[in-house]
């Protein structure tokens, strides 16, 4: 008998960015899973949630939900399932897959869209989303393990006029999260000829996008990479080489040296 997965959205900040139709959503479910992998909300958040539901929150690894398996076998169970996901579900591809094995195996599912770091980057920055090109993800270093491919997707970028927001990688199970300063380090470091990263090149970072503590930061990544950006999660955003008059002014209030504006 076919059953439904939820695919829930909680957002960049906790439990309170989750919205009516999810909760609605979440006191059905039969099963409730949720992954923290592809970023972190505020620490227990999925813990406050089974706290209100009186349900346990089943947390599944990265390699748990890649596998599919405890999905697919609690979808067999007998719905409705959920699986809870930070930021919004599908700018993961791990989900993407997950949605076309639940279909395979004759499932149904529904989408609960929230907040994602894609657009509230640019939002908090006072960037043009639509003048994004493609996202980069830039990876922990690891013994013969140092891809240039961040670097090749800002130059493309950057070819056609577009901004480029870099994700910082993350591994909530070893409490390991890349720092902007970390980022910004391997970024000079894996430059090459002609530098996409030369002397006073600006760029801007985000910190704790869709929390109270959400910060903006602009400026050389001189100065930047000597900034306290405060506790991660952190992102990065290469501006296009050439801005819009009112990023421009957006991006000056946020300027290293300078307060930074209220969000």
């Amino acid at each position: 008998m076919a059953a439904e997965l939820g695919f829930v959205g909680v957002g960049l900040g906790d439990e309170r960015d989750l919205s009516e139709r999810a909760w609605e959503c979440l006191h059905l479910a039969r099963e409730i899973f949720a992954e923290e992998y592809t970023s972190r909300l505020r620490a227990g958040a999925f813990d406050r949630i089974a706290a209100r539901l009186g349900r346990p929150v089943t947390r599944l690894s990265r390699a748990e939900l890649e596998s599919e398996r405890p999905i697919l076998a609690a979808l067999d169970r007998g719905g409705p399932v959920v699986l809870l996901v930070p930021g919004d579900p599908f700018t993961a591809t791990t989900h993407g897959a997950l949605r076309r094995a639940v279909e395979a195996a004759g499932h149904r599912w529904r989408y609960l869209p929230n907040a994602s770091i894609v657009t509230a980057a640019p939002g908090l920055l006072g960037l043009m989303a639509y003048k994004f090109g493609r996202i980069a993800s830039l990876p922990f270093p690891e013994p013969g393990f140092a891809p240039s491919s961040p670097l090749d997707v800002v130059r493309s970028n950057r070819g056609i006029g577009a901004h480029t927001l870099l994700l910082l990688d993350l591994r909530p199970e070893e409490g390991r999260f890349m720092t902007a300063n970390d980022a910004l380090a391997l970024l000079r470091e894996r430059d090459r000829p002609p530098a996409l990263f030369p002397p006073g090149q600006e760029l801007a970072v985000v910190a704790r996008v869709g929390t109270e503590s959400a910060r903006g930061f602009f400026g050389p990544l001189e100065a930047l990479a000597t900034t306290d950006f405060g506790p991660p999660l952190h992102a990065l955003v290469v501006p296009a080489p050439e801005l819009h008059f009112e990023e421009r002014a957006a991006l000056e209030r946020l300027r290293v040296g300078r307060p930074a504006a209220t969000t």
